[in-house]
C-alpha cells in the first residue's frame, strides 16, 4: 500500500449509512488530489494519514483509494477554527465557530468535550445547544475511535457497522465483552470474536469466552442445523472441542447461564436439553397462541359447513372430492386448519372455496401470506387474490441490533378475519411465533404445506411438529385430480413420495432421464443442456426458466464447480463487463446471485430509475434464498447493484459473504420457489444427502419440466433414502402440554 498524508480540504460527498466518503486532500507536498473509501470521521481540516492506491475512475478521472485512513484533530486555533466553520459539529456553523475559538482558542475541543456547560459563555449557545454540540462532537470523535480500535480486525464497512450498531461506546464493550460482537453484530464470526478476545488478553477457560462459546454453539446449531434446542451432553462435548477447555469448564458456564435464565434446561423423556431464551419462549409461546386461536374462534355448525358447500358446487357446476369437504369444513369448525398435500391433490381448489365462503359470512378481511416472494406470488396467481411476504404483513420495520422487528405484534394485532399461509414447511419457529402473536383472537388460520417437502431451512420443524401433535385439526389431500395425472412430474413426485420408484422411460412427457455414469460427464451434460440444447429445443427465452438444482455443494456435479462451470458458458469474461472477486467467487455484471442468509436490514428500491444514494427506500429485507442478477459493479463505490424480481439492492463489497452464484443451487435453498424448468445431476454425493424427501422437494420444484441427468441407481438410492433430516424441537411437546391443560 502507498501511504499518503495531507489536510482534508474539502468533503465532496458521504453516506451517513455507510460511512463512503469522497473528499479532496492538499498533500504535505502542496499537491491537491481526491481519495474516496470508507471514512465517515474525517473532517475539513483534519490532517490524515491514507493507507491504499492510485486508481482511475472513468468519469472522474485518478484518484486514491483508501483502505483506511488516520485522522487527527487540529491543534492550532487557525486550524480549529476552518474545522468547525465545516459544519462537522452540529450547532456549530462559521460564526458560532468564530465566537468559540476567539474565546477558548486552542482549548475549544476540550471545553467541548469536557466543559460543555462552558459553552454558555458564548453569544447565541443556549444550555439546549451547548449539549447538543458536546453531543455531535462525542459522536464524531467516538466514530473515529471506534474505527481506528476496530482497523485492526475488521475492514471500514464491518468497522462502520459496529458503530452504527453500538455508538461511541463500541470499542469499551468490546474490550469487556468480545464475544458481544459474534452474538449481536451481523456477519462477524465466534473465530473472529475469539481472535480479538485472546489478542486482547482474554484467558482462554475465562467465564466470558466459555459462555460466548456456548452462545455460538446453540446460535450456530439453530441456524445451520436446525436445533431449536441440543441435547446438554453435545454442549458440553462440543463447546470443550471448540475452543480446547474441560467438560468441568463448560458445564460451570451452562449452569451460570442457566441461573441467569440466558440458557433454558428442558427434561424431554429423561434428556437434558439446552435452549436459549430467545428459542425457548420461541416454541413455549407459539404453542400458547396456537392453542387459543384455535379454541377462541366462533365455530360454524357442521350442517352450514354442508350448506356452504352444496351452494358452492351448485354455483360452479362441480363437485367437491370428501377430502377437500372435510378440510373446508374442518376450517370453518375451529380456529386452525392444517392442509397438507402433494401437488395436483387440489389444496387452491379448497382454498378458493374457502375465501368465497368466509366472505359470504362476512369475515371480508382476508390475508393471504407466504414465506418467500416467488411463494406469494404463486399464491396470488392461483387465488386471484393478492399475497405477501409473511414478513411485508407483519410490517417489518428497521431494529437496533441485526434482527426484524415487527410493527405488527400482540400490540398491533392485524385486522384481518382470516390468516391463510401457504408453503408453511418453510416456515421457522421465529418467524411462526411473530405470525401468531400478530393474529388476533376470534380469527381464522389455515396453515398449507406440503408435509413430504424438506423442512424449513431455520430453526425448528413447525410443520411437522403442528401435525404430529395431534392437537389440532389437519387434513391430508391424497387423491390426485385428472388434469395433474397428466403431469409426469406429478405423477412421478407421487410415486417417489410411496417410496414407489419414478418412471425414467416416458420420451414424451414433462419428465425427461439422461443416464451419464460418471460426475464429469454429468456436469458436462448440464452445462450444455442450460448453454446449448434447451435454447436450441425450445428458444432462447427458456434460458431465464431454467434452475440447476443439486443435493450437494461439493464434487464435480455440486453446486460450487457447476457454478464455476456455467458462469464461463452463459456469461463468461468480457472487457465490458466489471468484476469483483470475494473469496474464491468471482462475480461478474450479468451474473445470477442468490442471497444465503436474511438481511434484515438491506433497503431496497422499486425498479425503475432511483437515485440510492439519497432517495427514500421502498421496503427492506433480503432473504436467505432470493435470486438476482448482478446490474453493476461500482468498484469507485465499493459496491455491487443487484436486481431481485423487482427490487433493487446496492449492496457494499463487505456484504458479499452474503451473496453465491445461483445457476446451481442446492435442494435446501430451492425450497419455496418454482421454475418453469429445473435439471437435477443425479451423482454420488454424501449418504445423509441421498434421501427421499430431498428427491421429491427438487422435483416438485419444476412446472413444466424436469431433467434428470445422471446414474439411474443414485435416482433408486434416493428413493429409498426415507431417512428424514432430524431436528431438536420441543414444539410438538409444548402443544400437547397446552391441549392437555383443556382436558385436565
Amino acid at each position: 500500500m502507498i501511504t499518503i498524508s495531507g489536510v482534508v480540504d474539502g468533503i465532496v460527498y458521504r453516506s451517513d449509512e455507510t460511512g463512503y466518503t469522497v473528499c479532496d486532500i492538499e498533500a504535505d507536498d502542496g499537491e491537491f488530489f481526491t481519495a474516496v473509501g470508507v471514512m465517515p470521521y474525517i473532517s475539513e481540516g483534519e490532517s490524515v494519514k491514507l493507507y491504499g492506491s492510485w486508481t482511475v475512475h472513468a468519469s472522474f478521472g485518478r484518484q486514491f483509494r483508501a483502505e483506511s485512513a488516520e485522522a487527527c484533530l487540529p491543534v492550532e486555533a487557525t486550524e480549529i477554527l476552518r474545522y468547525l466553520s465545516s459544519g462537522s459539529v452540529k450547532g456549530i456553523g462559521p460564526v458560532t465557530a468564530r465566537r468559540l475559538v476567539d474565546m477558548y482558542g486552542a482549548d475549544t475541543f476540550d471545553v467541548i468535550e469536557n466543559h460543555p456547560d462552558w459553552l454558555t459563555e458564548v453569544s447565541g449557545i443556549s444550555k439546549k445547544k451547548s449539549k447538543e454540540i458536546h453531543d455531535s462532537f462525542v459522536e464524531h470523535t467516538g466514530s473515529r475511535s471506534v474505527m481506528m480500535f476496530c482497523r485492526e480486525y475488521f475492514g471500514p464497512a464491518m468497522s462502520m457497522r459496529i458503530f452504527k450498531e453500538w455508538g461511541a461506546a463500541a470499542v469499551d464493550m468490546i474490550k469487556k465483552n468480545p464475544y458481544r460482537l459474534c452474538g449481536e453484530i451481523s456477519g462477524v464470526s465466534f473465530s473472529k470474536a475469539d481472535e480479538i478476545a485472546l489478542s486482547l488478553g482474554v484467558a482462554r477457560d475465562s467465564a466470558e469466552r466459555v459462555e460466548g462459546a456456548v452462545v455460538y454453539f446453540l446460535t450456530y446449531n439453530a441456524n445451520v442445523n436446525g436445533h431449536v434446542c441440543v441435547p446438554t451432553a453435545k454442549v458440553t462435548a462440543g463447546v470443550a472441542e471448540l475452543i480446547g477447555v474441560g467438560a468441568d469448564d463448560v458445564n460451570k458456564a451452562v449452569e451460570r447461564m442457566k441461573a441467569r435464565r440466558k440458557v433454558i434446561a428442558v427434561d424431554f423423556d429423561g434428556s437434558e436439553m439446552c435452549y436459549l431464551d430467545t428459542y425457548y419462549r420461541a416454541e413455549t409461546e407459539a404453542a400458547r397462541r396456537l392453542y387459543m386461536l384455535d379454541k377462541k374462534c366462533p365455530a360454524v355448525s357442521a350442517s352450514d359447513a354442508e350448506r356452504f358447500i352444496s351452494i358452492l358446487e351448485l354455483k360452479y357446476d362441480i363437485e367437491y372430492a370428501e377430502l377437500q369437504k372435510r378440510a373446508i369444513t374442518d376450517a370453518l369448525l375451529g380456529g386452525v386448519l392444517v392442509l397438507t398435500g402433494s401437488p395436483g391433490t387440489g389444496k387452491t381448489t379448497v382454498v378458493r372455496a374457502l375465501i368465497e365462503i368466509f366472505r359470504r359470512m362476512g369475515l371480508d378481511d382476508i390475508e393471504l401470506a407466504a414465506p418467500t416472494g416467488r411463494a406469494a406470488k404463486r399464491m396470488s396467481e392461483a387465488t386471484g387474490v393478492e399475497a405477501r411476504t409473511i414478513h411485508r404483513l407483519l410490517e417489518m420495520e428497521y431494529n437496533d441490533a441485526s434482527y426484524p422487528r415487527f410493527a405488527r405484534d400482540e400490540h398491533n394485532m392485524l385486522d384481518a378475519d382470516v390468516v391463510i399461509i401457504d408453503e408453511s414447511s418453510m416456515i421457522d419457529i421465529m418467524l411462526f411465533d411473530a405470525l401468531l402473536a400478530a393474529i388476533k383472537p376470534g380469527s381464522h388460520l389455515i396453515l398449507i404445506g406440503d408435509s413430504n417437502q424438506l423442512p424449513s431451512v431455520g430453526a425448528g420443524n413447525v410443520l411437522y411438529d403442528i401435525i404430529a401433535s395431534g392437537t389440532v385439526r389437519t387434513v391430508c389431500l391424497s387423491e390426485i385430480f385428472r388434469q395433474a395425472r397428466e403431469s409426469r412430474i406429478i405423477t412421478n413426485a407421487h410415486r417417489i413420495n410411496a417410496g414407489e420408484y419414478p418412471i425414467l422411460t416416458d420420451k414424451t412427457a414433462d419428465f425427461f432421464f439422461l443416464p451419464r455414469q460418471n460426475d464429469s460427464s454429468i456436469a458436462s451434460t448440464v452445462v450444455e443442456l442450460c448453454a446449448r440444447r434447451l435454447p436450441a429445443a425450445y428458444g432462447d427465452e427458456i434460458a431465464d426458466g431454467i434452475q440447476v438444482i443439486t443435493p450437494s455443494r461439493r464434487g464435480a456435479a455440486g453446486t460450487d464447480a457447476l457454478n464455476a462451470s456455467l458462469q464461463e458458458r452463459l456469461n463468461p469474461p468480457s472487457k465490458n463487463k466489471r468484476e469483483h472477486k470475494a473469496r474464491e467467487i468471482v462475480f461478474r455484471e450479468g451474473d445470477k446471485v442468490m442471497q444465503t442468509r436474511n438481511n434484515y436490514k438491506l433497503e431496497w428500491y422499486r425498479d425503475g430509475g432511483v437515485n440510492a444514494m439519497g432517495d427514500e427506500p421502498d421496503g427492506i429485507g433480503v432473504f436467505n434464498g432470493d435470486i438476482g442478477i448482478i446490474e453493476r459493479i461500482e468498484p469507485e463505490n465499493g459496491r455491487m447493484v443487484i436486481l431481485f424480481d423487482e427490487r433493487r439492492v446496492y449492496y457494499d463489497f463487505d456484504l458479499d459473504g452474503e451473496l453465491e452464484l445461483a445457476y446451481a443451487i442446492t435442494v435446501h435453498k430451492s425450497q419455496g420457489s418454482e421454475y418453469p424448468v429445473v435439471i437435477i445431476p443425479m451423482y454420488n454425493c454424501p449418504p445423509q444427502l441421498l434421501t427421499r424427501k430431498l428427491l421429491y422437494t427438487a422435483i416438485t420444484r419444476a412446472s413444466k419440466m424436469v431433467i434428470l441427468v445422471g446414474r439411474e441407481e443414485i435416482v433408486e438410492r434416493m428413493v429409498d433414502g426415507i431417512a428424514d433430516n432430524m431436528k431438536y424441537t420441543g414444539l410438538e411437546r409444548f402443544l400437547r402440554a397446552e391441549f392437555e391443560k383443556e382436558r385436565s
